[in-house]
């Protein structure tokens, strides 16, 4: 699949856009509603999304051994028993990456070697001053190089919102642009736009738009900080976005919700939204993310239930 290099900044393209915040909301109940799997469908579905998992940590108190945790299970997603039951074998399945802060890149990097999957399962780093993006811009800039030249696969940025909220689309767009420049050929970059700062739908769509224009890999919904995270409203927008941008360029962008999605429900409306909205082609790793760190174990006790037929034991799934 190609990747999107971008385009040059089109201010034409944001200035007449108008959203119905109503028409969007009925249309996420209308997308959602009725929309009820088979069991078997079901479980299929919430192993496509362990998959396509960021699994995160992105805590103050992050240590050498969560992260080598968080690693392995990023390795064996699934408990062994579950996947024989399924029909699989314990490395038929894998999350797409770990996420975590620059400083403890080089760390998953070396369990990551040491198992074998480095290149298998993606080193990803937040940068650019996460979560608020008030940094200088050349402090942003750096944190990017240093998470690359520790072995980061993948960069996720977050924008700078003020840019957004003062409309300086111009600026926004040059310095994401400055920001893929830095992430070099061989890195994927995520831009989280922090969607529940951005004020209205129409802002977010726009956002979503010269995020694109820079050549984002992947845009993101948030930064998991914010009172507000992905919530399939913001989604859809975000959604009709990329499909715009597609049509009109010729491009496949990613979308990645991130913060407050913890359910196996949660995971599957994600999955069906972006399959009526962008169709089946974003439905892989390659072209869909989630971040989150507490979705994997409700997605593994859901799939305890289906194979067992019994509720799993509060003690079942764990990190380590």
């Amino acid at each position: 699949m190609e990747r999107n290099p971008g385009c040059e900044f089109d201010l034409s393209w944001i200035s007449n856009v108008n959203i119905n915040s109503n028409a969007i909301n009925k249309s996420v109940e209308s997308i959602i509603a009725d929309k009820i799997l088979k069991n078997e469908y079901e479980a299929a579905w919430l192993l496509k999304a362990v998959t396509c998992i960021d699994l995160t940590t992105l805590g103050g108190d992050d240590t050498e051994s969560n992260v080598a945790r968080l690693c392995q299970k990023a390795a064996q997603p699934i408990h062994t028993d579950i996947l024989e039951g399924l029909g699989f074998k314990e490395d038929d399945i894998r999350t797409a990456a770990v996420c975590v802060y620059p400083s403890r890149v080089k760390e998953a990097v070396n369990v990551l070697k040491k198992i074998g999957l480095y290149g298998k399962i993606n080193v990803a780093s937040v940068a650019t001053g996460f979560p608020s993006g008030q940094m200088p811009l050349k402090s942003r800039l750096e944190e990017i190089r240093f998470a690359v030249e520790e072995g980061a696969t993948e960069i996720d940025i977050v924008i700078n919102r003020t840019l957004v909220l003062t409309g300086k689309w111009e600026e926004l767009y040059q310095e994401i642009k400055e920001m893929k420049e830095a992430c070099g050929q061989q890195v994927h970059m995520k831009s989280i736009l922090a969607v529940g700062e951005l004020d209205t739908f129409k802002n977010i769509y726009k956002a979503s738009l010269v995020a694109m224009m820079a050549g984002s890999d992947f845009i993101k919904t948030s930064t998991g900080k914010e009172s507000v995270n992905a919530t399939l409203p913001f989604g859809l927008v975000m959604c009709r976005a990329i499909k715009d941008y597609q049509e009109t360029l010729g491009y496949k962008v990613g979308l990645k919700p991130a913060g407050g999605i913890r359910t196996s429900k949660d995971a599957i409306n994600w999955f069906i939204l972006v399959k009526e909205v962008l169709g089946k082609d974003w439905l892989n790793s390659e072209l869909f993310r989630f971040g989150a760190s507490g979705l994997l174990g409700d997605i593994e006790s859901s799939l305890y239930s289906f194979v067992f037929g019994r509720k799993a034991p509060s003690y079942v799934f764990t990190m380590g």
